[in-house]
């Protein structure tokens, strides 16, 4: 994320100024952007952030600029600032990402291919099936990875499906909703949205 100027709140938190670099996510979080906050980020495919940066963090990370060797991320922040329209600043980051994103070189391939499967909506407990890996072995890819195990990131990719879906589809019936998307029942995808995305389905 660059924080580009003015006043922006990530919960209780008010952001520095400067880069600032995201751990995984696993809930949503709220974001309070204050009149005149300017705002550009990057959000990368699974695992990609952490296939570029080679860490983790634990919480949301000011990059120093002393620290910014490998990607020169405040070059490209330093650009981001001098522009004054937001389609400058979209081409900006497009180029950089051109220059510098390869996703198939940055992930393994197995992990590609699991992440595939779930997204085709393969069970995690069948992947071992479609892969030449055990589920252990699944499992610790994850977790080295991307810091979640593969039932999570299927539960966070289920959410997000349905969010999704209900957003472009208003008078859904939201029974037939958590029947579509694979949750046991509504009462299921309502505490599956409340405990990720911190919203009801009926909220959106």
């Amino acid at each position: 994320m660059f924080h580009l100027g003015g006043e922006v709140k990530l919960g209780e938190k008010r952001l520095t100024h400067g880069v600032l670099l995201s751990p995984v996510e696993k809930e949503s979080q709220q974001i309070t952007l204050f009149p005149g906050a300017t705002l550009a980020g990057i959000r990368f495919h699974p695992a990609i952030g952490y296939g570029m940066l080679g860490q983790h963090f634990c919480h949301l990370t000011l990059l120093e600029r002393q620290e910014d060797q490998r990607y020169r991320l405040y070059d490209l922040y330093d650009k981001l600032q001098s522009h004054s329209d937001n389609a400058s600043r979209i081409d900006t980051l497009y180029t950089w990402l051109s220059d510098n994103v390869q996703r198939t070189d940055l992930i393994p391939n197995s992990l590609g291919q699991a992440l595939e499967c779930i997204q085709l909506d393969v069970s995690p407990g069948d992947l071992g099936e479609q892969m030449a890996l055990s589920q252990r072995q699944i499992e610790r890819l994850f977790k080295h990875w991307m810091e979640m195990t593969p039932k999570q990131y299927q539960r966070i990719l289920r959410v997000k499906k349905a969010i999704d879906y209900l957003r472009q589809h208003k008078e859904a019936s939201l029974v037939e909703v958590s029947q579509q998307f694979g949750f046991s029942d509504q009462a299921h995808m309502t505490r599956e949205f409340r405990a990720i995305a911190r919203i009801t389905p009926g909220k959106l």
